[in-house]
């Protein structure tokens, strides 16, 4: 069975630096318009007539010289061969459309009414609108998607300092044993708001392709360490039996990431989700993943059953290193090495 098209999939098809997108280009350039069809399976061809068959490959050049045609032109749905060209689509009338001009509205009808995504060139309008299913998304000049995912990562340049020393100071609450839920707060809030604005410029990379290689690398060196350690502190003090704070911290993340404009902004909202007590002066106590995390090769079997026998940092940190060893799979090397590094957070306790 095909998996059906997805806007995401088809604006990759269509991005700078793909045969079609430099197809697309060449019919802009030369002021024509058309209409795609990236499908060429039954469905599509019960709603077309006339034209002519041409099972050739995909060409830029090709696909200029046949938009000199008035009628659609059908390619296969990853576009990598010319199916038929000079085409007559008729569906449904009854269709809803939004559009108004002709060849917009038989896009828009098409990808509404069968399993295919279409293009429209617009010569009047030197536009290029993509149509899956019920979503239209009308490609804009290369410069305007640079331009808005440098501001976004600017933003996120500042949201990740924020980010970096909310955790400085939770670590060094951690270690004197006075955390309180505006410390961990001030570690997940920056962490949800650079996850969010990640998501809308990861829409913006696949509309640029290869013009967003700097970007993507920027990127990816903003968001290192942030959701894993993020997720470490949820489960460290979300508020769950300790067997099930692994699980539990999974999908409170999640119900984080898909906190609103406005609730991203209010702390509060994250202490609701973890369940941690309503007054600010309550201390609490990490269980230890975070901390665990930073062990050499300890993998993340170790760290739940880790915590799973000791319950919290201050056990863990006060347990000897027979204490260490008695929990299956910590030999006499692990434990060593986990003394090691939880000495060397906070010292000798």
């Amino acid at each position: 069975m095909v998996e059906p098209p997805t806007l995401m999939d088809t604006l990759a098809l269509c991005a700078p630096g793909t045969p079609l997108r430099s197809g697309l280009d060449r019919i802009l350039q030369a002021h024509r318009g058309c209409l795609l069809v990236l499908g060429d399976d039954p469905s599509v061809l019960s709603v077309s007539t006339g034209g002519f068959l041409l099972d050739a490959e995909f060409t830029p050049q090709r696909l200029a010289e046949l938009a000199k045609m008035d009628g659609a032109i059908v390619l296969t749905s990853r576009a990598s061969r010319i199916a038929r060209a000079n085409v007559h689509l008729t569906p449904k009338a009854t269709v809803q459309t939004s559009e108004t001009g002709t060849r917009h509205r038989t896009a828009e009808r098409v990808a509404r009414s069968l399993n295919v995504a279409t293009i429209t060139v617009s010569a009047a309008m030197a536009t290029i609108s993509v149509f899956v299913g019920n979503s239209k998304r009308t490609l804009e000049p290369t410069s305007r998607l640079i331009d808005r995912a440098s501001q976004a990562l600017a933003t996120m340049e500042r949201f990740r300092e924020r980010f970096d020393a909310g955790l400085v100071v939770l670590s060094s609450a951690e270690l004197e044993g006075s955390v309180r839920v505006d410390d961990v707060t001030a570690v997940l809030q920056p962490a949800v708001i650079l996850a969010q604005i990640a998501e809308d410029v990861g829409e913006e990379l696949v509309e640029l392709g290869v013009e967003g290689r700097l970007i993507s690398l920027q990127l990816s060196e903003l968001l290192d360490g942030v959701e894993e350690t993020a997720l470490a502190v949820v489960t460290d003090y979300i508020s769950a039996p300790k067997n099930r704070a692994a699980q539990r911290g999974q999908a409170v993340w999640q119900a984080m990431r898909g906190l609103s404009s406005e609730e991203v902004h209010e702390r509060s909202a994250f202490a609701v989700l973890l369940a941690l007590p309503g007054s600010p002066d309550t201390v609490l106590d990490s269980r230890g993943f975070r901390a665990l995390r930073g062990v050499p090769r300890l993998s993340s079997v170790l760290i739940e059953r880790l915590v799973g026998r000791f319950g919290s940092l201050t056990a863990l940190r006060d347990a000897t290193q027979a204490d260490l060893e008695a929990v299956e799979g910590v030999g006499h090397a692990r434990a060593a090495s986990i003394k090691s590094e939880l000495g060397r957070l906070g010292g000798p306790r």
